[in-house]
């Protein structure tokens, strides 16, 4: 993931998501210094503890490392420099953006080659006018949209525009969908959709209420993604690392899960990372749901309680012949159809 944030306070994560839905087709430069602004990610990753005579490196080691140029394209000189840029940025307990300038550093930096007297804002430009921030962007996009393996001639011609049209997201995602090795077959189905994209899918295509929201949380923390809470600054790997021998039968019994009436009983995986060592701090809004219980199991945990209006999705397939019925719904459900059944699947989308 890009921008991942775990943070106590909700306010400060509905302003970083709000940022995110606004700029995410707009300007990446834009949306990079609104996100470096933001109270989320300046608490997330130490910020407000970066002072002048005593900087903390870990705000612009992640700006260089997750946000703009990747591993192995910066120093740690151009770290400690880029620090001592960011000192005095924090925000006020209402989550707006604040400047101490007492607590800036305005002696002169060197970053990347480039010497002043830079402040953050100074930085990040910095960063954009690197053409390896581009083609780290272009990367990671390629293989979330793509395919999980990289084509370095396609990322190289796709990084060139992005850095000449100035970083526009829009620009960028348009290359990427109207090209036509987008739809070749080594680029069809290969992605695995992460756990929240599963189930907000499944939602999204079986118009349905539930009466156990909780149950929501359960299924993300089982299949290893709880949407903001992500288990390190790097967020979730995505691609493959979704599937293993435990979430995929996760994945296989969900729908049995949503139908059932009974109690859930399921096993999450004992891993602390997700919850970065904290599943036991009496802190987090959710220990009580995610601390690890006896043979770590959710033993008499309310059922999902899915009330499928199954009329209104048949009401959609009233039109179709009857000897097509069977693989229309099929297209629809499992997406298995990519030429004539894809129409049909952003039909049904759009109506839905």
């Amino acid at each position: 993931g890009h921008f991942a944030c775990r943070n106590l306070n909700v306010f400060y994560q509905q302003e970083l998501l709000n940022t995110i839905r606004q700029n995410a087709l707009g300007n990446f430069g834009v949306l990079l210094k609104e996100v470096s602004r933001s109270a989320g990610m300046l608490n997330f990753l130490n910020n407000q503890q970066n002072r002048k005579g005593h900087p903390n490196e870990n705000f612009a080691r992640e700006v260089m490392e997750l946000f703009t140029l990747g591993r192995g394209n910066y120093t740690e000189n151009d770290v400690k420099e880029a620090a001592r840029s960011f000192t005095g940025w924090g925000a006020n307990a209402q989550g707006d953006f604040v400047f101490r300038k007492a607590q800036h550093d305005e002696g002169n930096k060197t970053v990347l080659g480039h010497t002043g007297k830079f402040d953050g804002d100074a930085v990040l430009n910095i960063l954009l006018e690197e053409q390896q921030t581009a083609r780290f962007i272009c990367t990671k996009i390629y293989r979330f949209f793509v395919n999980d393996q990289p084509d370095a001639a396609r990322i190289g011609w796709l990084s060139n525009r992005f850095y000449k049209s100035d970083y526009e997201i829009g620009s960028l995602m348009e290359d990427i969908f109207t090209s036509d090795w987008f739809f070749e077959e080594k680029n069809i189905g290969t992605r695995i959709k992460s756990p929240v994209e599963l189930l907000a899918g499944i939602q999204r295509m079986l118009p349905m209420t539930l009466e156990n929201d909780e149950s929501m949380l359960i299924l993300q923390r089982i299949l290893g993604q709880m949407l903001f809470y992500p288990p390190n600054v790097a967020g979730w790997a995505g691609g493959r690392a979704w599937i293993d021998s435990s979430t995929l039968m996760m994945r296989l019994r969900i729908p049995q899960l949503f139908n059932d009436k009974d109690e859930m009983n399921v096993s999450p995986k004992d891993d602390d990372d997700q919850m970065m060592g904290r599943k036991n701090d009496e802190d987090m809004p959710q220990a009580t749901l995610l601390r690890t219980k006896k043979n770590n199991r959710y033993r008499g945990t309310k059922p999902i309680n899915a009330n499928i209006d199954w009329a209104a999705y048949n009401n959609f397939f009233s039109k179709t012949q009857r000897e097509t019925l069977l693989n229309a719904m099929a297209g629809i459900l499992l997406q298995t159809n990519t030429s004539v059944g894809a129409e049909l699947i952003r039909q049904y989308a759009d109506e839905s």
